[in-house]
């Protein structure tokens, strides 16, 4: 394929490359870490390792821990070079610094995009090795032996011709005054101990016991609590407040009111919510006042007569010509409304600033902070903790810039939650988006192919450097590559930022969109061209290819073409995305009203080499709970400017008495290391989709599914 622009997988290529070589000059430099001292660091050699005079290990985090188990996974590498027994590792979160523990893809400090484990896959290896290089060259040296001569194993260098052995602490001063090798050698595969093999998280005990601290639980001394409210309408201010109610409740301390928001300070949370719902607030509505669901699709679908950028060099096909198929597809604004409620502790100082938060960046975090306060970023202390869930809402830091001016109106510490409420019907979130797709037929196979995409350029606001040539990189993901042999594809971006609302990243973020209008394509033409939906993908892929292999393998796992009862059918997804090759058969059942059970799905995965098979397979799973609840549940209406869903009752999540059989299978690969937090999200939509036009003949075009449109007719 022939790309007027780099496509995101070029780009991540290109930019993990020279990932890997700051990783290896980090390496190569003695770097001071805030907290060293409190390691009791002997042995410092880069940003990630630290062991002391009595051989604690500990290892510094550079990637955020939302559930995804990347704690785990990142150890794991650091452990497997290093060797090191994992179950006596402390691991420690990182301070903010993109010079230091900048993600080697985008450079800056940040957990997301499925890159964890494709961006350090190389450099926390080469980080443990070099590290156990320079142990091992002190301990040699100690003996007067050939390094060569010397192995390592949980944490000590063995001489086996002289029996002796030496643990890393022993020798971790004399090992810290030894330059670090420029490329250290690295293990083979072939002999691995963890890389591969499946391992229970490392943070689990410490959530069982009670003992992990999420944001939420942090409570320095004499901390107190607020809460807060926006304008219900974007851009709204406030006009008047009436707080003679609140003042009066117990606990209530302070109330603080700015241009945009109001917030209550109380003794306790409780005090501090009563005393917020006590307000009497009148709003200046503003501008988007007269938005609605309604607009937002008029404006998507005006933004598609636009020609867009070419991305790809291919013809476009004449959607309207008589030998043509052509269908667009359109999904809707969703929350990300994590568990953990939104959350930042902050105390204003004197020129400083202390926060303790839970984010996806940390240094973005950091950095808004001191906008606000018009302070260095250095003088703004970030303490970061792990999250209870982030799905992209917490790659946002508007709940530290809200904190951080309602902090600037209290004296000490003050702990700003956001109701689930507040954060629904006001946070940013993920778009609407749509495709419009055409194909021109020969023989039932296509010989000419068109994909329209139409959204906003969340890149071009996150990372702007990634913005070139006026494509997103982001919002084409999973249309300028797809897992199918086409001919000279036609991809064109439309970027279109929806009016009245703000606009995120969501977990699975362009793909979402791409592979669900993709495969429903597929499917739609397969129907067209008279072809079994897993035939017709089979003569599009590369029968040697790892596209292929995942295919036919999830047909087998699920019994493809064995017979189902009536108003039940299987729905497949063939998805490239995130560096990943994934196929999800899903099994459902379709009830006269048009409810639809999800009974049963079946992933195989192809994710190159699996650091941690167990990660894998429960971000699969996680990810397609995910999925299922916006294909089945999920989506945010606005009236008026305002949002009409306020909790989980009306914003649903997958319940416990709709979970299906979900069952999933790894693909052994020596290939590079694919993502694969986002994946199990994005293929199982296209898959439930695609099963409820197996069995009702109905094609679904828009999310969620709404059953009215495949309820029995009397």
């Amino acid at each position: 394929m022939n790309a007027a622009a780099p496509t995101r997988r070029q780009l991540l290529r290109g930019m993990a490359a020279g990932g890997f070589v700051l990783a290896v000059g980090i390496a190569g430099n003695r770097i001071a870490v805030a907290g060293d001292s409190a390691h009791g660091a002997a042995f410092a050699p880069d940003a990630f390792i630290r062991i002391g005079a009595d051989g604690a290990t500990t290892m510094i985090m550079p990637q955020v821990e939302m559930g995804q188990g990347i704690y785990t996974t990142l150890a794991m590498l650091i452990a497997e070079e290093l060797d090191v027994d994992l179950a006596t590792v402390t691991l420690a979160e990182a301070p903010p610094s993109d010079a230091l523990y900048g993600n080697p893809i985008f450079k800056i400090q940040v957990t997301g995009g499925s890159t964890s484990v494709r961006g350090y896959f190389l450099p926390m290896r080469k980080a443990g090795a070099a590290a156990r290089a320079m142990l091992v060259q002190a301990a040699a040296a100690r003996w007067s032996v050939d390094p060569a001569s010397c192995t390592t194993e949980n944490g000590q260098v063995h001489h086996a011709a002289s029996g002796r052995a030496i643990g890393y602490g022993a020798v971790a001063a004399a090992a810290a005054r030894l330059k670090p090798p420029a490329e250290p050698v690295l293990k083979d595969p072939k002999n691995f101990r963890l890389i591969g093999k499946p391992h229970h998280r490392l943070d689990t005990a410490h959530k069982v016991d009670g003992s992990l601290k999420y944001g939420i639980d942090v409570m320095p001394e004499g901390v107190t609590f607020a809460t807060l409210c926006a304008s219900p309408v974007l851009g709204g201010k406030v006009a008047h407040v009436d707080d003679s109610q609140a003042k009066a409740l117990p606990g209530v301390r302070q109330i603080v009111v700015l241009d945009d928001i109001v917030a209550v300070v109380g003794d306790h949370m409780w005090a501090a919510k009563q005393g917020l719902d006590a307000l009497a607030i009148t709003w200046q509505d503003g501008a988007n006042a007269a938005v609605s669901t309604e607009t937002l699709w008029q404006g998507l679908q005006a933004a598609a007569a636009q020609q867009g950028v070419p991305v790809t060099k291919g013809n476009a096909v004449d959607a309207n010509a008589a030998d043509v198929i052509s269908a667009h597809y359109e999904i809707p604004l969703l929350a990300h409304a994590p568990m953990e409620p939104m959350n930042c502790t902050v105390h204003v100082k004197p020129g400083a600033c202390e926060l303790w938060v839970g984010t996806q960046v940390s240094t973005k975090a950091q950095g808004i902070a001191a906008q606000v306060l018009g302070i260095p970023p250095e003088a703004v202390t970030l303490n970061n903790h792990l999250i209870g869930g982030g799905f992209g809402r917490r790659l946002e830091v508007d709940m530290v810039e809200k904190a951080v001016r309602v902090a600037q109106k209290v004296d000490g510490p003050v702990k700003v939650v956001w109701t689930r409420e507040e954060d629904i019907q006001k946070a940013p979130y993920r778009s609407v988006y749509g495709s419009w797709l055409s194909a021109k037929l020969d023989q039932g196979k296509p010989v000419a192919w068109s994909h329209k995409v139409v959204g906003p350029a969340e890149i071009a606001r996150f990372l702007p450097p990634a913005f070139v040539g006026g494509i997103d990189i982001d919002a084409i993901d999973g249309a300028a590559e797809t897992p199918y042999v086409l001919p000279n594809p036609a991809v064109h971006y439309v970027r279109h930022e929806p009016v009245g609302v703000q606009t995120c990243f969501w977990r699975g973020v362009g793909p979402n969109n791409n592979v669900f209008s993709t495969e429903s394509f597929v499917d739609l033409l397969a129907n067209k061209a008279g072809k079994d939906p897993l035939d017709y993908r089979r003569s599009l892929t590369d029968p040697k290819g790892r596209a292929r292999h995942v295919l036919d393998l999830a047909a087998e796992k699920a019994g493809w073409g064995t017979p189902l009862p009536a108003r039940s059918g299987r729905g497949l997804c063939l998805q490239y995305a995130f560096g990943s090759y994934l196929a999800t058969v899903a099994e459902v059942a379709v009830a006269d009203d048009g409810t639809v059970r999800v009974q049963r799905v079946v992933t195989v995965v192809d994710c190159g080499i699996t650091v941690n098979p167990d990660g894998v397979i429960s971000q699969i799973q996680g990810g397609h709970v995910f999925g299922l609840s916006a294909v089945l549940h999920q989506q945010i209406t606005l009236e008026k400017g305002r949002v009409q869903q306020s909790n989980f009752h009306d914003y649903r999540v997958l319940r416990i008495d709709e979970m299906p059989q979900i069952e999933v299978h790894l693909v052994p690969s020596a290939e590079a290391p694919g993502g694969i937090g986002e994946p199990g999200t994005v293929s199982v939509q296209p898959a439930v989709a695609n099963a409820v036009y197996a069995a009702t003949g109905v094609q679904l075009t828009r999310m969620p599914i709404d059953p009215t449109l495949i309820a029995r007719k009397a």
